[in-house]
């Protein structure tokens, strides 16, 4: 079995595909590191999981904005980054030859849509479309790209033209402020949320200088005066009257401290968007004067007021609700505020006229608890939705260019987000219908981008195949019937709207369409849309009052009888204009419903878009605590989704999402080349395809380089193989595109192509392990039999060397011993011969007898004396003498038992000599030492001729003697 092969084991299959995985990850991801990639569609392969790898590395690594195709992603960073949005980088920017080279950027595209304004090709206007969930950063967004324009689009040459244009680009910043306080509250996703949409149009003149601005808004959430979700707040406008308002304005507008609100929920959070200096500042620079504006907050206070009136149900039906007693003072309040009459204001909340008949009779019924709360609440709704209007108009004339003085325009679109929520109404409806229109545009026009880059390549665009939203659209405007015609209809009909009955009706009109479900699950009445970014289910009780939208008259009635100078210009008193209810009483035509005028202005904007180049930035919240350095895969991976990069990610997969440059290619493949060749094992034993449709694609055969003609040739072979008896692939077109610069391949191919080199790579490791196998039994052989050897030749020299010792040993023993003998020999020999040449002449007896004890003492002390002289000159030079003491002492016959130098008596001298080794008196030790020459202490053979006897105890002196 096989260890490792390219680095993944084969031995297991889970550990075997984790590693391919790897493998190939980094083949087709390491080029350049991921938080390099400034282009998602440049990750290999193009899939959900590298996007979002791409994605967290470049967050990572403080790297905010990354290319999508025609797409920029822009993700929130939850920090304050000042040098990101410098005056100095928009300028770089904007000097930069081909800005697109430079890093990812909302300058980027703001360059190249005004370069696009510049070079005069059609079409000339461009748009920007910027969506995104709430908190993901589309205000910040705008705001950043419109002082872009107001700094690069403002250079005049007179300083005249320069102080029109400073006015102009002033105005234009500061309407981001007053549309943000009337317009943005704080939610549970997003402190400054945009509940509105809205599409900026910055106006060029043919110098490409900014000459005005016009502001167009969509679908404002009036509701949220009235009615705020737990842990959200109203509109910012609120509460910054309420905390920076003057103890002079706080009396005038009856807002003491510490006054509580009903519709003002959280007044004790504080945001760095209630700074009511800001937006008063903001207004006088548009032309709003002070008084103006005292009286626009007078009127908000009297709202606020409005809401702590509260009802309570009559005893008699008959009778209308009485206000309870501790909000009377708060409907006093509001009438003042709103200059209104206090009695009036009280009827058109409790009371409803109705007129019927031809005569146009009028009755009067009085209203439930239920139904003055609602009147209430859309007598404040109304209000606000009229004064936000006239904010926006009021806007327009002071930022607004003549219609002659401009002749191009660039628009920056900012909508909401793709909107799911537990409980999903008549807005998220319309939301999500926006999103589905703007999706099809964005999709059109990447699949646009994705033609032309195949084209760039050589390649053909019909192949490619994607599943389109247009059956959701169906669902939701089709005609003849739709979602949107059903509750239209039901707003039409003079019965009270039923929640469950809308239901039915939806889903027994509408059955059989692929996009719609319903939750059986639930108890409340509702239908489920399968959005390209999910489904949603959609809650149908109050769904046809929203869409109606009824303003009664007897409030608008109200209204223009208000003495406040505003209110008056708001609802003007015009007796030739009509309510909504009586002109749909009058006359059998369809009442303009929410759903009808959010369409026609829709479509209104898509025509817009349809006419520019459209450009998208796609703004990301990498988590929803708004946490920098935090990125939450699963929350990004639904605002992919949302947003529509999901989809296009599936129309590149749905192509080529595979797509290595031809030198990587080659370089990983060129072991398929071995299938051309017929041999008998393995994948070499494969035959080319016979067919010329088999072929892969390619731009130029004649242009490629050789080794990548004998891969993509070796290809045919390889699927041939890959297929199986039941699904032949004869006739199957290769899903292989070669272009002029790339290989272009599905993941199939891919697999498949791995697959063929996995195998030709165990190919190649069996052969490498059976040689190496081979190397290493014929190595382990040579080095067994020279071990042998070398074994046997120590063995040889160790025996040589310890004879060769031996023998040096014994020679030097020989020596020494033949030496010794011979200097004993000549010693012996010379005292033999002295002794010889002088012998001792013995006295006769008869002589002995007749000499003198005076002559016999001389004879004894010769005698005694003789070996004296001997002993002395050949005593041992080493020896201090203590030998020779010994020797003349036993000569002299001195006694050793005392230190006296008396010479013996005569009678203690006729022992006479016995012999030299008894002369020694007292303890004598000898220390002998074994020599370590292992024949040392052998004594040889006694010869005949050796010294023996006395000379030989005579020669024995010369070595040392230990005492």
């Amino acid at each position: 079995m096989l260890q490792q092969v390219n680095g993944h084991s084969l031995g297991s299959d889970a550990e075997g595909r984790a590693s391919l995985k790897g493998d190939l990850r980094e083949f087709l991801g390491g080029e350049i590191p991921l938080h390099q990639l400034d282009d998602l569609t440049k990750v290999n392969p193009v899939t959900l999981e590298t996007v979002l790898r791409c994605l967290q590395a470049r967050y990572t690594e403080d790297i905010f904005y990354t290319n999508a195709g025609c797409t920029l992603v822009a993700l929130n960073p939850f920090k304050h980054v000042p040098q990101l949005y410098a005056p100095e980088l928009m300028q770089e920017y904007h000097a930069a030859p081909q800005p697109q080279k430079l890093k990812p950027h909302i300058f980027t595209v703001g360059e190249q849509t005004y370069r696009n304004v510049k070079s005069l090709i059609e079409p000339v206007n461009q748009s920007i479309v910027v969506s995104g969930e709430s908190g993901a950063g589309k205000t910040w967004t705008s705001r950043c790209l419109m002082k872009f324009y107001a700094v690069v689009a403002a250079s005049p040459t007179s300083c005249e033209n320069h102080k029109i244009a400073e006015r102009i680009e002033q105005r234009i910043l500061n309407s981001n402020p007053v549309m943000e306080a009337f317009g943005n509250a704080c939610t549970l996703r997003n402190s400054n949320s945009s509940r509105f949409g809205k599409f900026i149009q910055l106006q060029l003149n043919r110098a490409q200088q900014m000459t005005g601005a016009a502001v167009q808004t969509y679908l404002l959430e009036k509701t949220r005066v009235a009615c705020q979700a737990s842990s959200e707040r109203n509109f910012h406008i609120f509460y910054q009257i309420c905390k920076g308002a003057t103890e002079d304005e706080r009396l005038q507008w009856h807002l003491p401290e510490g006054t509580a609100f009903s519709w003002l929920p959280n007044p004790e959070s504080s945001l760095e968007e209630d700074c009511f200096e800001v937006t008063r500042e903001a207004m006088l620079h548009l032309g709003i004067d002070t008084p103006t504006q005292n009286n626009i907050f007078k009127v908000l206070a009297g709202l606020l007021h409005l809401g702590n009136v509260h009802f309570v149900d009559s005893e008699d039906e008959a009778l209308p609700c009485q206000v309870m007693d501790d909000t009377k003072v708060s409907v006093r309040t509001s009438a003042l505020l709103l200059q209104l009459p206090e009695k009036m204001l009280l009827e058109s909340m409790q009371i409803r006229t109705i007129k019927a008949g031809r005569q146009q009779q009028v009755f009067q019924k009085p209203c439930s608890r239920a139904e003055c709360d609602t009147r209430r609440d859309c007598l404040a709704k109304l209000i606000y939705a009229r004064l936000f209007d006239w904010l926006v108009s009021v806007i327009n004339s002071s930022i607004c260019a003549d219609s002659k003085s401009w002749t191009a325009f660039i628009g920056l679109l900012d909508v909401y987000g793709f909107e799911s929520f537990p409980k999903n109404s008549l807005e998220q409806l319309c939301i999500n219908y926006a999103n589905e229109k703007l999706q099809q545009h964005f999709v059109a026009h990447y699949l646009r981008a994705q033609q032309e880059e195949y084209e760039v390549e050589g390649l053909e665009w019909s192949f490619v195949n994607y599943q389109d939203n247009q059956t959701c659209l169906d669902l939701l405007e089709g005609s003849p019937i739709s979602i949107c015609s059903l509750i239209n209809e039901e707003c039409r009909l003079n019965r009270p709207s039923s929640a469950a009955q809308l239901q039915t009706r939806i889903e027994s009109t509408l059955a059989g369409r692929p996009c719609l479900g319903h939750n059986k699950l639930s108890r409340e009445p509702s239908f489920v849309v399968v959005h390209f970014a999910g489904p949603v289910r959609y809650h149908t009780a109050g769904l046809v009052e929203k869409n109606k939208d009824p303003v009664p008259p007897e409030l608008t009635e109200l209204l223009q009888q208000s003495q406040d100078p505003l209110l008056t210009m708001l609802f003007p008193a015009n007796p030739e204009e009509k309510t909504q209810e009586e002109l749909s009483g009058q006359s059998r035509a369809p009442a303009l419903t929410v759903v009808s005028k959010f369409k026609a202005s829709l479509e209104q904007l898509l025509q817009v878009l349809h006419n520019t180049t459209p450009h998208y930035i796609r703004c990301i919240k990498p988590n929803s605590q708004s946490q920098p350095q935090s990125f939450l895969q699963e929350e990004v991976l639904n605002q992919l989704e949302a947003c529509g990069l999901v989809e296009t990610i599936h129309i590149s997969a749905a192509g080529f999402p595979i797509r290595v440059s031809h030198q990587n290619f080659m370089e990983r493949y060129k072991l398929l080349r071995r299938l051309r060749p017929r041999t008998s094992s393995g994948l070499g034993g494969l035959e080319p395809a016979k067919e010329s449709s088999e072929q892969p694609l390619c731009a130029k055969e004649a242009t490629l380089q050789p080794l990548l003609q004998d891969i993509l040739h070796a290809l045919p072979a390889l699927i041939q193989t890959a297929a199986t008896p039941s699904d032949p692939t004869k006739n199957t077109q290769i899903p292989l595109y070669c272009g002029r610069t790339k290989i272009f391949m599905t993941d199939s191919m891919l697999e498949l192509l791995e697959c063929g080199r996995a195998q030709m790579l165990e190919q190649c490791a069996r052969c490498i392990q059976c040689g190496w196998r081979r190397h290493r039994l014929q190595k382990q052989e040579k080095q067994r039999r020279a071990a042998v050897l070398i074994q046997a030749a120590f063995r040889s020299w160790l025996t040589r060397k310890h004879i060769r010792r031996l023998h040096i040993a014994a020679t030097i023993i020989k020596h020494a011993w033949h030496k010794w003998r011979i200097r004993m020999a000549c010693l012996a020999s010379k005292e033999l011969d002295g002794m010889e040449e002088k012998p001792m002449p013995q006295a006769p007896s008869t002589l002995r007898s007749s000499m003198s004890p005076a002559h016999t003492r001389f004879l004894g002390a010769i005698i005694h004396l003789w070996p004296l002289g001997l002993v002395l000159a050949n005593s041992a030079d080493g020896v201090r003498g203590f030998q020779r003491k010994l020797v003349a002492r036993a000569c002299l016959r001195l006694p050793s038992d005392r230190p006296s130098n008396k010479v013996q008596t005569p009678q203690q001298d006729q022992a006479g000599i016995t012999s030299i080794r008894a002369l020694p008196q007292g303890s004598i030790k000898f220390h002998c030492r074994k020599s370590p020459l292992q024949y040392a202490d052998i004594c040889p053979d006694p010869s005949v001729s050796s010294v023996t006897g006395f000379n030989q105890i005579l020669l024995e002196s010369h070595r040392p003697v230990q005492v």
